[in-house]
């Protein structure tokens, strides 16, 4: 989840898996999957920035798990196999 301000300055937290695109018609408009649609004061790019840390974070408390349950071998071997994917 993303925390986002509304156009009145009121903070709101939002479920970035949940966003289907975000425009900039000036201001940044984002349309969820569900058609609604919610405007923002941050921009695109600060909507994906906070996007993406998100995910980071999620990310980097998952593949500690992941690591303990495969053994280092093996997740080593994945991690190595899911980069050459996304190099190729």
């Amino acid at each position: 989840m993303i925390e986002l301000t509304r156009l009145n300055g009121h903070a709101l937290v939002v479920n970035s898996d949940l966003i289907k695109h975000a425009e900039a018609i000036p201001d940044t408009t984002l349309t969820l999957v569900t058609g609604e649609k919610l405007v923002v004061l941050e921009s695109c790019a600060e909507v994906l920035s906070r996007t993406l840390h998100y995910r980071a974070q999620v990310l980097k408390h998952a593949w500690p798990s992941a690591e303990a349950a495969l053994g280092a071998h093996n997740y080593t071997k994945i991690t190595h196999e899911a980069e050459r994917s996304a190099n190729s």
